[in-house]
């Protein structure tokens, strides 16, 4: 597999019909629901590729939600919409619900160090895709407050 192959597209197209598919359910309307799907689609493309570079799963998580939290904070101030509308759209694609999933089924089998494993990823990656959200808000804040700082509260 290489990182810019049919089969990325492919998973790329995926993930921007399926959140085009979340932000309708969630009563987004207009072009926003176009750019959440790219997010997403963007987002989960951005994972693959910095997985195939870096082998490690946590380190593509983080740089990808990065990533697309830049897009959504850009994108959000050019269709003067809140941030946290794309942010949460885009990043599902990451969320880890089939550990999450699997674990349960492992707990209530009775496989209590399986489920603990699955566990424990689902925290990490939980834990990570927080920690860089967090970042990039800061960071935009902090920006901001630089750029205009007569339009910050005080």
């Amino acid at each position: 597999m290489r990182p810019f192959d049919l089969l990325t597209l492919m998973q790329f197209c995926w993930a921007f019909l399926a959140i085009i598919g979340f932000s309708l359910r969630s009563n987004l309307r207009g072009s926003r629901v176009l750019f959440t799907g790219l997010g997403g689609g963007l987002c989960w493309a951005s994972y693959l590729i910095i997985l195939f570079y870096s082998k490690s799963m946590l380190l593509s998580v983080f740089l990808s939600i990065i990533f697309v939290c830049i897009y959504s904070e850009v994108v959000a101030r050019l269709l003067d919409t809140p941030v946290s509308v794309f942010v949460i759209c885009v990043i599902i694609p990451l969320v880890p619900g089939r550990s999450l999933y699997y674990a349960m089924q492992a707990y209530i089998s009775g496989n209590s160090s399986l489920a603990s494993r699955l566990i424990f990823d689902v925290l990490m990656i939980s834990g990570t895709i927080s920690i860089a959200i967090a970042m990039v808000a800061s960071a935009t804040q902090l920006v901001m407050k630089i750029k205009a700082p007569h339009l910050t509260r005080r």
